[in-house]
């Protein structure tokens, strides 16, 4: 597939991304501000198109990194910089929060409302997704007195037919979005006013806030994409283009993945006998098992004093 809206520079940020955040050993919240700071400056110094280009390819996690890792969990903090990126272009007072247990990663304000948020991600591998993956409930009960909430996923990882979260979010007044539409708002900020941005933004809310609760995938984004199209006809040329780039986002990540299994079956077929059998032993976490069930004793709780 010939790739003509996400850009070879883009591609390339990608690829620095995936090693920056595999190299990160340092604490989680210094690392962490270490990558708003990079990613801040290099927003300002190479302009809108890598904000564009974080937005196209960060819905999905790389397959190198392991499950439940640093990395992953770095990353995850990584795509919630970029939302607060994207919302500060739209030009939100954004603000990521450092606290990580019961409260959401991103909180957004401006004269008229505010709103929290959350990025979500996902390996293309990952195969069973519930409705607890896209955290609504979650989402709701983090408002905090805020009337909106916002989950922000990756397009082609949403339930397409019937699922809960739709249900959920016109109950609750959580917009469920994807960094496509993120990539429409900011385009659409910088051709038209990112007061008109955030007043569309506002409406989409509002829409979901009056919806009738559905299961039926169809009927949500119908009613979303047609607020945002209809709110102006410049947004209609920008939809095509971010359309064709989510499209292209799948292409890549789909051969960035298959390029690290391929090389990972290539690696384990070379192994040794040897090498083999600590590679399960390591993957299985036995000996981190074992140092475990070792230190396990008597705490006493039983003890007549």
């Amino acid at each position: 597939m010939k790739v003509e809206i996400i850009t070879k520079e883009q591609i390339r940020n990608r690829k620095y991304w995936i090693d920056k955040i595999s190299r990160l050993s340092g604490t989680f919240a210094d690392d962490a501000e270490g990558v708003e700071e990079e990613i801040n400056q290099e927003i300002k110094n190479k302009g809108l198109d890598s904000l564009m280009g974080h937005l196209r390819l960060c819905g999905t996690i790389p397959e190198r990194y392991g499950h439940d890792s640093s990395e992953e969990k770095q990353y995850s903090k990584y795509t919630d910089i970029v939302i607060h990126e994207a919302y500060s272009h739209m030009g939100f007072n954004s603000l990521v929060l450092k606290e990580r247990a019961g409260v959401a990663d991103v909180e957004c304000v401006t004269d008229d409302y505010s709103f929290v948020a959350d990025a979500k991600a996902f390996r293309l591998s990952r195969t069973a997704k519930n409705q607890k993956d896209f955290k609504i409930q979650a989402m709701d009960d983090w408002k905090h007195g805020k009337p909106y909430a916002m989950v922000v996923c990756p397009v082609y990882q949403l339930p397409f037919r019937t699922s809960q979260i739709y249900q959920q979010a016109g109950a609750r007044s959580v917009c469920i979005g994807t960094y496509t539409h993120l990539a429409v708002i900011i385009r659409y900020a910088q051709a038209r006013s990112k007061n008109r941005a955030m007043e569309l933004v506002h409406e989409v809310f509002i829409t979901i806030e009056a919806m009738i609760p559905s299961k039926d995938a169809n009927t949500y984004w119908q009613i979303v994409n047609r607020k945002m199209l209809d709110f102006d006809h410049k947004i209609s040329g920008i939809w095509k283009d971010e359309k064709r780039a989510s499209i292209e986002s799948i292409h890549l990540a789909r051969s960035e993945a298959l390029g690290f299994l391929a090389s990972e079956r290539e690696r384990i077929m070379r192994l040794s006998k040897e090498e083999a059998i600590n590679e399960v032993i390591k993957l299985n976490r036995i000996e981190t098992k074992i140092e475990y069930i070792e230190s396990v004793v008597d705490k006493g709780l039983l003890d007549i004093r």
